[in-house]
């Protein structure tokens, strides 16, 4: 098993920093309701007072653009920079800063401590395919978090899916600009039963009303929350435990976990 190049995984979202909001009927609404489910998490654990977060998979701010708007001061990194490009500019269009870097989550920029929580949501750590990959992640995000800082991390639901191994996704219709859109995704199945190739396409019609399709391809771990917590308790953080949509609000389970 080799691991997707991070070169590749950048491009990936380099292509699709323009339209990722496209996954979202409303990514306004999105980045509220994501940010108060976080906010909530966070506020609980830590108190009500405003945190110093970084969210090391930021993409076009779904998420830190959310806490941003709660008081949260937020920084972003991702290895798309025009993802994080994108995340600065729509934080600014929305009166917010968001300070943001290009940076691979296994080399987190920042000195140690830094950070009061680390936020890595939508499903971004399964794209390391290698567990040396994910155990250098979970240790760079303990590394920059201040002792007793919490870590806040996202997949898809896993252990569920890889009992049913799904083929695809349900279509999902968007409207921008007028303009309709379809994205939905297909899976392929390694032999392993543990990881996936995706490929997601996006439907969009031109100037003439015809279907102009992209697609664009990547590949997962389906990590299930038992073997995720382990990898978290062997990077050195604690009480790891996980909540789930129902409790939270949020539209993923979440990782809870704490630097020691």
């Amino acid at each position: 098993m080799t691991t997707t190049p991070q070169s590749d995984l950048g491009r990936f979202y380099d292509d699709f920093a323009e339209d990722y909001h496209l996954l979202y009927p409303d990514w306004d609404a999105a980045l509220a309701r994501q940010g108060a489910a976080l906010d909530a998490l966070i506020r609980d654990r830590l108190g009500a007072g405003p945190a110093e977060v970084l969210d090391c998979a930021c993409g076009i701010g779904t998420q830190a653009i959310g806490l941003a708007a709660l008081g949260h001061r937020v920084t972003g990194t991702d290895l798309s920079p025009v993802s994080a490009a994108r995340a600065v500019a729509e934080a600014a269009a929305r009166g917010l800063r968001l300070p943001t870097a290009a940076a691979d989550m296994r080399e987190l920029p920042f000195p140690d401590g830094r950070f009061d929580v680390v936020v890595c949501a939508d499903n971004a750590l399964p794209h390391l395919l290698m567990a040396e990959d994910v155990r250098a992640a979970l240790g760079e995000m303990r590394r920059v978090l201040r002792p007793g800082g919490l870590m806040l991390l996202s997949t898809r639901p896993y252990d569920e899916l890889r009992r049913d191994r799904p083929a695809s996704t349900p279509p999902q219709t968007t409207e921008s600009d007028g303009r309709r859109s379809v994205v939905f995704q297909l899976w392929q199945w390694h032999a392993d039963g543990e990881r996936y190739d995706l490929e997601l396409f996006r439907l969009l019609p031109d100037a003439t009303g015809q279907w102009q399709v992209a697609v664009r391809r990547s590949s997962y771990w389906a990590l299930t929350r038992a073997e995720l917590s382990a990898f978290a308790a062997e990077a050195g953080l604690t009480g790891a435990d996980w909540v789930q949509p129902a409790d939270t609000g949020f539209f993923q389970p979440v990782l809870i976990a704490r630097a020691p």
